[in-house]
């Protein structure tokens, strides 16, 4: 599973959020858009216990096996 933390673009914020002149941070997995945060360590956050949730689920199914 692949999760990425990136900085929003300028394109990609309305233009009131461009006027107020903050930054945003997504968090995508496996390609799509999960979470948007104000605060790049609360992405970084999520992005760690979305990595966490798929180590479980992964060891909860090879003990399966």
């Amino acid at each position: 599973m692949s999760v990425v933390v990136t900085e929003r673009d300028e394109d990609h914020k309305s233009r009131e959020f461009r006027a107020l002149g903050r930054r945003c941070w997504d968090v995508h997995q496996q390609g799509l858009l999960v979470g948007v945060f104000y605060s790049e360590q609360e992405a970084h956050a999520y992005r760690q216990s979305l990595e966490q949730d798929e180590a479980r689920r992964h060891a909860q199914a090879a003990e399966r096996f």
